[in-house]
C-alpha cells in the first residue's frame, strides 16, 4: 500500500519544506494542469524539475493536458519516478507510454471517472501504474464519487486476469474515510491532497492512511 501525498493541496510557496513534511510518502503526486484539457492551471515542467532537486521522494507526475503524447518524455527525463497520461488525451498511447519506460519512469495511464476501462484491457502489457479518478479532474478537495468504486473492482479483476504486476491508484477525494474502500475494491496507491497537507500533522497523516489501507480486506476476503 503506498500513498503518494499531492502537492496540488501544499503551499506553493514552501513547496521544498512541504516536500519535507512527508519523509514517510511512498511519492509525490504533482498534478501538471493546463487549463485546457482540464478547467484549472497548475504546475509545469520547470516547477516539477525544482522539486526533483529538492526531494529525495520519487515524483509521481500526473498528466491532465491536451496533447501529452508531446509533452510527457520531457518530463521522465528530467527524472520523474512515473508519468501518468490520460486515456481521453493520448491520441498514440502506446508510443508514448513506452517512450516514457525507455526514459527510466513508470509509465501510468488514467482514466476519468465515466471512462470506461474494459477496452483498455489490451494496454496493460504497456503500463505499469492505473490510474482511476475518483473525482472530475480539475481541482483538489472535491468529494469521492463511490460509483467509481466497482470499476476499481473491474480494474482489479482485468489485471490479475492478465497476470501483470500494474498498480491501480486512486485519486480524488482519497481520505480516512473513504481509503478503506478503495484498498477493499483493489487499489494499491493512493493520492490525498488535503487528506495529508490540511492534516496538523502531514506526517502522521500519511502514516494513519497507510494503516487504514492495509488493513482493509482485501478482494476476495482476504487482507
Amino acid at each position: 500500500m503506498q500513498i503518494s501525498p499531492s502537492i496540488l493541496s501544499a503551499d506553493f510557496a514552501r513547496l521544498a519544506e512541504e516536500a519535507a513534511a512527508v519523509p514517510n510518502a511512498d511519492w509525490l503526486h504533482v498534478d501538471v494542469m493546463d487549463n485546457h484539457f482540464v478547467p484549472n492551471l497548475t504546475l509545469g515542467l520547470p516547477i516539477v524539475e525544482a522539486l526533483l532537486k529538492a526531494t529525495s521522494t520519487p515524483i509521481d507526475c500526473h498528466l491532465m493536458i491536451e496533447d501529452p503524447d508531446r509533452w510527457a518524455p520531457a518530463y521522465a527525463e528530467a527524472g520523474a519516478g512515473s508519468v501518468t497520461v490520460h486515456a481521453e488525451a493520448a491520441k498514440a498511447p502506446v508510443r508514448t507510454l513506452r517512450q516514457i519506460r525507455s526514459l527510466g519512469a513508470r509509465a501510468g495511464f488514467a482514466l476519468n471517472p465515466a471512462t470506461d476501462v474494459a477496452p483498455y484491457e489490451d494496454l496493460l502489457g504497456e503500463i505499469d501504474m492505473l490510474l482511476l479518478m475518483t473525482v472530475e479532474p480539475g481541482f483538489g478537495g472535491q468529494r469521492f464519487l463511490d460509483v467509481v468504486l466497482p470499476k476499481i473492482r473491474r480494474a482489479r479483476e482485468l489485471v490479475k486476469r492478465h497476470g501483470g504486476e500494474v498498480w491501480i491508484q486512486v485519486d480524488g477525494g482519497v481520505a480516512a474515510d473513504t481509503i478503506e474502500r478503495c484498498a477493499e475494491a483493489g487499489a494499491d496507491v493512493f493520492v490525498a491532497g488535503s487528506a495529508v497537507y490540511g492534516a496538523a500533522d502531514p506526517r502522521a497523516a500519511v502514516d494513519r492512511l497507510r494503516e487504514l489501507a492495509e488493513g482493509a480486506p482485501r478482494p476476495g476476503g482476504a487482507i
